[in-house]
């Protein structure tokens, strides 16, 4: 098994906030989703989306349906790590149109050699602040998600806090983007323009 093959764009939110589904989301007149695509094709072989309903197709993607519709994005995680085809999936929401490939660089480095559950970013917007996505996580947290599914567990933070977890803390992430944009994520129309105007 490859150890750094996938890539996982979660797309299964409500987007009560926003109105309407973030997989619709464009700027510029382009969807964020292929936006998202094109950059991790760049450094992943295989790219998974993991939501609960699709509004198109998505070339040379694998689509991963939520086996378990009440349970959130944990439930997303699980879907997506099920289906994929290495060690260590990289998770990233479908409203962060930020990648920063040389971050995901460092993360794959960082983690490489040692035997970790996930490797997350924590601090960097407070002490205890902990950046579940732009993360990865390991395949062999499929069967640990399940039980904490089954036991209505939901939270993707209480999964990274109670498993072996790499974090990176905020004076790493500012060597790699020092605004902490490859963080920012679309919840509403008012970040939609602040994006906008930032570019």
């Amino acid at each position: 098994m490859d150890t750094f093959k996938t890539a996982v764009i979660l797309a299964g939110g409500m987007s009560s906030r926003m109105g309407f589904d973030k997989q619709l989301l464009k700027i510029g007149g382009r969807y964020v989703m292929d936006m998202l695509i094109s950059n991790l094709k760049m450094e992943f072989e295989e790219i998974i989306i993991s939501a609960n309903k699709f509004y198109g197709e998505y070339s040379g993607c694998k689509l991963a349906f939520d086996k378990l519709r009440t349970g959130g994005p944990l439930a997303g995680i699980h879907s997506a790590l099920y289906e994929s085809s290495s060690r260590y999936v990289y998770f990233i929401s479908c409203d962060m149109p930020n990648i920063n490939l040389d971050y995901i660089r460092f993360m794959k480095n960082c983690i490489k050699d040692i035997n970790v559950d996930a490797c997350v970013t924590k601090g960097f917007e407070g002490r205890e602040y902990i950046e579940p996505f732009n993360g990865f996580y390991s395949k062999n947290l499929v069967g640990y998600i399940e039980k904490m599914l089954k036991q209505d567990k939901r939270s993707v933070k209480e999964l990274i806090k109670t498993v072996n977890t790499f974090y990176i803390k905020k004076d790493i992430i500012a060597r790699y983007d020092p605004g902490m944009d490859m963080f920012f994520n679309i919840n509403t129309k008012e970040d939609m323009y602040r994006l906008l105007c930032l570019r």
